[in-house]
């Protein structure tokens, strides 16, 4: 098959979850013999962007096509403009048989919608969290959906959802549930087979306490860190063994979280490290005693189930797309948002007493291992293609 993968971002860009899920999804369909063309922008982050990649290149045997976005600061907002999309869609569609739309909200999914009705190339338009518009900005995506939301969603020839909470909110905004296919988040296994050896986060951060509490996402208002510092404030203050590490990139929040650490006297016990990568994220995650979770609303965070993969245990939010996968395999803890008793009671638990959390961790890692692998996974996209494909249903459905 020919294939079209709609990525706002894609290496050798730093690593976010959207960028690595279509770094993963890319490199696993090539393995499969199929030919891979990625449309995607030079972003790299909020000041930089990636140097000498523009046009076409490739990415250990990907097409990729690098678009020069109109601006860094817009696309930190998550609003990609890329130059040039719109022409090379109108001149290339039609080389490819499918394309899997990475983004909702956006131009590029504006344009794919276009040209795909316009063209009858069918696109299938993974979720990634982003269907009901529940953040700060959600008047904004009110507005986009009601000019091209509802249509991009509903004239996708498949919507692939990660957990059963996207599939409901899917189908409240009028998706046919024939169209919904559920593919749960996958993992590149193999990059966690050789873990590095236990010390080395801790050194380079000179680390003196006994337990590190790790958070690892982005620092943003809807990950809940106002929720775990709180609840590491009332850990602290029964043992002085611990210390919270919050890794991930500001995203307007930090300023805030800082304000509420130095209000609870806790600036010598709260670490911020700025964004981690390869080696480092899996020598933070090796090294930490649990990783916490606490996302408001959150549809599908990978960083819990990469802990599991380095033998981490977790406590994550009930009611995300995590605390979905969590309760289904018993993978670790849940706690409802904003119990901060409930959190620090199970911080004490799994420091006190890890033999039940270790062994949760271990059963998770297998199942892992077993059932949510790109090896095995990525047959049940070529599937989800081929049908589209050879069924070539039209689109523009009615609204359920």
């Amino acid at each position: 098959m020919k294939i079209l993968l709609i990525s706002a971002t894609f290496f050798p860009r730093k690593f976010g979850g959207v960028t690595l899920f279509s770094y993963n999804l890319a490199k696993s369909l090539l393995r499969r013999e199929h030919e891979v063309t990625v449309y995607t922008t030079d972003v790299a982050d909020k000041n930089s962007r990636l140097s000498d990649v523009r046009g076409v290149k490739d990415i250990e045997g990907i097409k990729v096509r690098y678009f020069r976005n109109i601006s860094n600061s817009l696309a930190y907002n998550n609003q990609y403009l890329p130059i040039g999309m719109i022409s090379t869609m109108k001149k290339e569609i039609n080389n490819f048989d499918v394309i899997h739309l990475n983004n909702f909200r956006s131009l590029l999914s504006i344009i794919v919608h276009h040209y795909s009705l316009k063209n009858r190339i069918p696109y299938v338009l993974e979720v990634n969290g982003g269907v009901q518009p529940i953040d700060q900005k959600q008047g904004l995506k009110k507005i986009f959906d009601k000019f091209f939301g509802y249509r991009i969603l509903i004239d996708a020839s498949r919507l692939i959802a990660g957990c059963e909470t996207e599939i409901n909110e899917s189908k409240d905004m009028g998706v046919n549930q024939a169209k919904i296919i559920l593919i749960p988040p996958l993992y590149d296994v193999g990059a966690f087979s050789r873990l590095p050896p236990p010390g080395q986060f801790r050194y380079k951060f000179d680390i003196k306490e006994k337990y590190i509490i790790l958070f690892l996402g982005r620092m943003h208002k809807i990950k809940g860190i106002k929720f775990l510092v709180e609840s590491f404030y009332e850990l602290n203050r029964e043992r002085d063994d611990v210390i919270l590490v919050l890794a991930g990139p500001d995203q307007g929040y930090k300023s805030t979280l800082e304000g509420l650490i130095n209000k609870l006297n806790l600036s010598r016990k709260v670490l911020f490290t700025g964004i981690l990568h390869g080696e480092e994220k899996l020598s933070a995650l090796v090294d930490a005693a649990m990783l916490v979770q606490t996302s408001i609303y959150e549809r599908g965070p990978g960083s819990p189930f990469e802990a599991i993969l380095c033998d981490t245990p977790i406590i994550v939010t009930e009611n995300t797309g995590a605390g979905e996968i969590v309760n289904k395999i018993d993978a670790g803890y849940l706690v409802e948002y904003g119990d901060i008793n409930r959190l620090k009671n199970l911080m004490s638990r799994i420091l006190d007493d890890p033999t039940e959390a270790n062994i949760k961790t271990q059963r998770a890692k297998q199942y892992i291992i077993n059932n949510l692998s790109w090896q095995e996974g990525v047959k049940e996209y070529e599937r989800v293609y081929r049908e589209v494909i050879n069924t070539n249903q039209p689109m523009q459905s009615d609204v359920k």
